[in-house]
């Protein structure tokens, strides 16, 4: 009888596992991929910061420079304001300093980041994109975090702060305190799911699709930006299309 006991027990243990296990699995997110450990550059010492070059919104020489048809392409949705048109490298073929590349691009993070906020794709500037492995994210040092949302295949003008789309992430708060902020970075990270749509750090990049970013670069800058993803070239670059939404006030 004992020995029908400890058994029962034991099945009874086996089986609450593995409820609770699968209870845990269905909470994530739908979309899942494994997270790539690939360290960040070094920051550079805030010292550095006024050697700052910041680009035009549109290149049109050099490595970086969306191509001539991309830019006549877009050419009416340029003349609006705070309006930009840039190629990300992806950093796996790119970044010399991480990767061991061939330096192509002489800038740090080999032109796979972007700072909206600063227009520069040199890294240690308040990064607030960046390009690696067919994956976007945001949120690359300390406490900084964010979060993207694809919006699916949806006209950057009609993108506003009125869209209903926009509410959560343009409402959002920043932490205030740095363990906080890290707590965000983490839940980002994992990835949240708000009225039906995925906000998250790391995005699989989808040709033709728009999406919502907001970059929490504390102090440095806050912007929410939409953006798309026109067409990726035969080097793995991307060219994107964007218009900054709206800059909050520097979180400290």
């Amino acid at each position: 009888m004992r020995i029908f006991i400890n058994s029962s027990l034991v099945v009874l243990a086996i089986f609450l596992l593995n409820t609770n296990g699968f209870a845990q699995q269905a909470s994530n997110p739908p979309f899942d991929f494994p997270d790539h450990t690939t360290p960040e550059p070094p920051m550079r010492p805030d010292e550095d910061r006024r050697l700052l070059s910041r680009e035009d919104r549109v290149l049109k020489k050099g490595l970086l420079a969306p191509s001539a048809q991309d830019r006549l392409t877009y050419e009416s949705f340029l003349r609006e304001r705070k309006t930009g048109l840039i190629r990300l490298m992806p950093r796996e073929s790119y970044d010399w300093e991480t990767y061991h590349a061939k330096k192509q691009v002489a800038i740090r993070g080999g032109g796979a980041y972007y700072s909206f906020a600063n227009l520069t794709h040199a890294y240690g500037y308040g990064n607030d994109l960046a390009l690696e492995r067919n994956v976007l994210s945001v949120g690359f040092a300390g406490k900084d975090y964010g979060m993207l949302t694809n919006l699916g295949d949806r006209s950057l003008e009609e993108i506003t702060l009125d869209d209903p789309g926009t509410r959560f992430i343009s409402q959002y708060k920043p932490a205030r305190r740095e363990g906080a902020a890290r707590s965000e970075f983490r839940r980002f990270q994992a990835g949240v799911m708000i009225d039906g749509a995925l906000y998250r750090s790391r995005l699989p990049l989808q040709l033709g699709a728009t999406y919502l970013l907001r970059s929490i670069v504390y102090r440095e800058s806050d912007v929410l930006v939409a953006f798309r993803t026109v067409r990726k070239d035969s080097d793995g670059s991307v060219i994107i299309a964007w218009k900054l939404l709206k800059k909050y006030p520097v979180p400290e």
